[in-house]
């Protein structure tokens, strides 16, 4: 097994750990989450920089990295649902997103098309990862005025880069799905 490989396989594991301090409440469970979640979302980079500069891409790693990226996001935001952090429409929207943009990249592999990373989806990472560390620090809602909590606007920050990467991947790669539109079957 690669280098690689070995640290997305850590980052898997580290999931569960993660679940079991992150649904536990007092300052050192959530000490404890934070840090395996900001480890694990440090791993995803060195892994992906590992395997291109050491030419370790294996299609091991090509599936297993985006799963865990997708299973450690999913696992928080359940988590934030569960503890009514993040309202259960915002984490819809959030996952949907990762089913379209995966389900299309599945799509375009059985053509031979590889559909990278874009700014969009690198940018939503960064702020996904960047918004659950917030969240996971548990704070009293921080008033912006009115209703509105910067918990609020780090949510609505979080839906609205997932939608519009969504959208962005969607239209760039349509043309893995459009015979979809023009086939007229029986």
């Amino acid at each position: 097994m690669t280098t690689a490989n070995i640290i997305t396989v850590a980052r898997v594991l580290m999931i569960p750990i993660f679940y079991v301090f992150a649904i536990k409440t007092g300052a050192v469970y959530e000490a404890v989450a934070i840090a395996i979640f900001i480890i694990a979302s440090i791993t995803d980079a060195i892994d992906g920089h590992i395997a291109r500069k050491m030419h370790q891409v294996t299609n091991f790693g090509k599936f297993m990295d985006p799963l865990a990226d997708k299973l450690l996001v999913m696992t928080a935001l359940l988590i934030f649902v569960g503890q009514d952090i993040m309202p259960a429409w915002a984490a819809v929207i959030i996952l949907a997103r990762e089913f379209v943009v995966t389900s299309l990249r599945m799509v375009a592999a059985v053509d031979g098309v590889v559909i990278q990373a874009s700014r969009w989806g690198k940018m939503k990472t960064l702020i996904h990862m960047l918004g659950i560390s917030f969240l996971l620090l548990r704070l009293h809602p921080i008033s912006l005025g009115g209703t509105v909590t910067l918990q609020d606007l780090i949510i609505l920050a979080m839906v609205l880069i997932s939608v519009c990467s969504g959208i962005n991947y969607v239209r760039k790669n349509v043309s893995v799905i459009k015979d979809g539109f023009t086939h007229r079957g029986s």
